[in-house]
């Protein structure tokens, strides 16, 4: 259940923010530059994931591999940090406090989803635990 309703959160704030109902796109170019980062960055991510590991909800499937090459070997949730590049476009694009606030409620809730797939992955493989002292989160050696 829970992961059905972090789903819904984050589908739900990526509709509401790319509703910007009406509101002049401000920051065009700067926003359409991390459309396309973050289109880049799911691409990637997508084409490394051959093995069809990917799942929206962050339950472990039961016959998962841990996926340690390409963008993988920098970030361990390349899906996420492509998400959040492009929604941070789409913010930037339509800046406004109604953007702002819900880019915030969409980064808390893939921080909850990120934390909790994270516990599953820790309780599913030892491997996990080695594969995440040598990558970032979100951002290669940021977070």
């Amino acid at each position: 259940m829970k992961s059905k309703i972090l789903v819904f959160v984050q589908f739900a704030m990526i509709l509401i923010m790319t509703l910007p109902f009406g509101t002049p796109a401000v920051y065009f170019e700067y926003g359409l530059f991390f459309i396309v980062l973050g289109a880049l960055i799911g691409i990637a991510a997508l084409l490394e994931n051959r093995l069809g590991n990917f799942n929206i909800r962050p339950d472990i499937k039961e016959d998962c591999v841990l996926i340690k090459d390409g963008i993988y070997a920098y970030i361990r949730h390349p899906m996420y940090t492509s998400v959040l590049t492009i929604m941070f476009g789409v913010m930037v694009m339509y800046f406004s406090t109604f953007e702002i606030v819900a880019f915030g409620i969409l980064f808390i809730n893939l921080l909850i989803k990120m934390f909790y797939e994270e516990s599953l992955w820790h309780c599913h493989s030892d491997e996990y635990v080695e594969y995440t002292k040598n990558t970032s989160r979100l951002i290669p050696k940021v977070f």
